[in-house]
Formats: C-alpha cells, sequence, structure tokens
C-alpha cells in the first residue's frame, strides 16, 4: 500500500492506514486521508487531479480552513455523494510568513497548537464524531495539510492508541512537502518577502510539544478529550470499530 498519493497540483494527501496501535492493531488503508487544501482540485487545470481523488470514492471532507480562506481559495468541487463539512478549528489567526525570525520556531507553533485544542473544541468534537459515524473513506484538510490538519491527525491516532513516535514520524512526513508549499506562497504572494525562514517546516518538535503540553495540563489525550471535547463514551470505540484491524 502507499502512504503519499501522487496529484499534480496537492503536495500533502497521505492515507494514515497501515499505522499500528500498542495493542498490535492497524489502522485500515483507504479510510481516512490527510491532504493540503483541496480547493485546488478546482478548474479545468485539474481535471486529471480531481479524476485521481474521485478514484479513491472519498464520501466525507472536514474542511478546517476558516471559511475566509475558502471565500479566496475555494473548495473541493461539488459531486453527488459527496459529504462536506467546514469545521474551522483555528480562532486566532496568524500569518505563518511575518513569525518573527528570532523567536524559537517549534515552541511557537506547539503554543498556536495549544489555543486551537483549545478554542477549537466545539469543532474538534464534530470533527472526531463525523470521522467516528461514516465507514466510507474520508478525508480532512486545512490549507498546507501540515498544522491544523497535523493536530487532528494527532488527536486521532492518538486516541487510536498509536504511539508517540509513530505520530510524530507521520506529523513530520510534511517535511516532504516543504519546498512545493513555499514555492506555492511565492507563486500566490508576488512581490511579497517571506519573513519566517521555517516556512512549512514541520519537525517532530512541534506535535511532541504540543502533546507534552496536553499531557500535562489533562493527564492524557483521552482526558483531554472526554474532559475538554466533551466527546461520548462511546465515540473512542466507534472510532477503533472503523478504522481499525487485528
Amino acid at each position: 500500500m502507499t502512504r503519499h498519493v501522487d496529484f499534480d497540483r496537492l503536495h500533502n494527501f497521505r492515507d494514515l492506514g497501515g499505522y499500528r496501535t500498542r495493542n498490535g492493531r492497524e489502522l485500515r488503508w483507504g479510510r481516512l486521508y490527510r491532504s493540503d487544501s483541496l480547493g485546488k482540485l478546482a478548474g479545468e487545470e485539474a481535471k486529471a487531479d480531481l479524476d485521481r481523488f474521485r478514484e479513491l470514492g472519498i464520501r466525507t471532507v472536514i474542511d478546517l480552513r476558516y471559511p475566509w480562506e475558502i471565500e479566496a481559495k475555494g473548495r473541493v468541487p461539488e459531486q453527488q455523494g459527496l459529504d462536506y463539512l467546514n469545521l474551522s478549528i483555528e480562532h486566532r489567526p496568524y500569518d505563518q510568513a511575518e513569525i518573527d525570525p528570532e523567536l524559537d520556531p517549534w515552541r511557537y507553533l506547539a503554543d498556536r497548537f495549544a489555543e486551537v485544542a483549545d478554542d477549537g473544541a466545539a469543532e474538534l468534537r464534530e470533527a472526531l464524531e463525523a470521522i467516528a459515524a461514516e465507514d466510507g473513506p474520508q478525508v480532512f484538510h486545512c490549507a498546507s495539510g501540515k498544522d491544523r490538519t497535523g493536530l487532528l491527525a494527532a488527536l486521532v491516532l492518538a486516541l487510536l492508541d498509536v504511539p508517540e513516535d509513530v505520530i510524530a514520524a507521520d506529523f513530520a512526513l510534511t517535511e516532504l512537502a516543504t519546498e512545493r508549499l513555499v514555492a506555492d506562497w511565492h507563486a500566490a504572494n508576488p512581490g511579497r518577502t517571506l519573513r519566517w525562514p521555517a516556512y512549512g517546516r514541520a519537525p517532530e518538535q512541534i506535535i511532541r510539544l504540543f502533546l507534552a503540553d496536553l499531557t500535562a495540563r489533562h493527564g492524557s489525550v483521552h482526558a483531554y478529550a472526554v474532559d475538554h471535547l466533551g466527546i461520548d463514551a462511546d465515540l473512542v470505540p466507534r472510532l477503533r470499530d472503523r478504522l481499525l484491524v487485528s
């Protein structure tokens, strides 16, 4: 099976299948994907990519971006049998291109992740419920498929009891797309200077810091999901039934 799904316009589309839990179960292939913006599938020049996307049989798209991002950059094209949810989990926007180069970048981003985990409780709960409810293929995404997408992926994997080393390694796979993400930024922002040299980076340290902070504050990711997100008692078992095989 292939983790990276190749597209011309999408740079960070990945299958979460194959990861093993601590008790030896495995995520099903072809059931849950993570991606950069599916708005890139719109337009005649994206027809081959859109055909490839449709071949995956995806039934639900969870778009984690702000409504104003969708208005500016577009969304996945509508099609029969495809459910679309816009769940904007981030509530305090910031411009990564303008992050102060003098800051500790990984600590800074981990702190932004903590804000999303606090502010976006309702949307994160709804996203987890949507993932647990559908037995067909699904995908969730933000703009680059890096931060908001990486946070939700980490929560899903942690609730499935995937080891932290695996979660961190999955997060860092975005580094393979960094060069293309930076090129996209320059193409979309002619004449602007990219002030932050770590734009598009996704080292393991970010998600490890975030998970450590979440555990220090709540006791565990599961406790955070119960106490702060307010998930139902049966949500994690439903996630595991849908996504895991022996």
